[in-house]
């Protein structure tokens, strides 16, 4: 039988892959929501004063970019350096396609530390949190599918 902290880690990685572009029990993965989403519509602001897909997208991506480097770093991080939400720059399909690579990107440096994590620090508290690793993983996982919904509805919307 595998040890409690290996098949939990197992089980938030599969969580993370399966919410980006698995099969998660919830709905749709994000990826999922994300097909066929045109510069245009990723750019849209059908909610005045609400994020653009593009805005969230950026977001998500600093955001696991945070989780990882929490991880790898042991550092205390309080928001990307980036910024929780991170500017756009550009506009049109080159800048769109840009921000996909990126969140594509950080979400698999996410997944490549996860992969490396030995999985007895699961329980150890993130630096300058009050919460584990674990806990933080978790809450990437619902993070992602929290924004998923929000652009599923956006693209509703429009």
């Amino acid at each position: 039988m595998a040890e409690p902290n290996r098949a939990e880690l197992e089980g938030l990685i599969d969580d993370l892959r399966r919410g980006y572009d698995g099969e998660p029990w919830h709905g749709p993965s994000l990826r999922k929501v994300l097909e066929g989403v045109t510069a245009e519509a990723a750019d849209a602001r059908p909610v005045p004063g609400g994020h653009t897909i593009r805005e969230l997208v950026a977001h998500l991506a600093a955001w696991d970019d945070v989780v990882a480097r929490r991880i790898a770093e042991r550092r205390a991080m309080e928001e990307p350096d980036v910024g929780d939400f991170p500017a756009v720059v550009g506009a049109g399909p080159e800048a769109w396609a840009a921000d996909f690579r990126e969140l594509d990107a950080r979400h698999a440096a996410l997944l490549d530390v996860l992969a490396d994590l030995d999985p007895a620090r699961l329980p150890e508290t993130v630096a300058g949190k009050d919460y584990s690793i674990a806990h933080m993983v978790r809450g990437a996982a619902q993070h992602m599918a929290y924004h998923a919904a929000q652009i599923g509805l956006l693209k509703k919307l429009m």
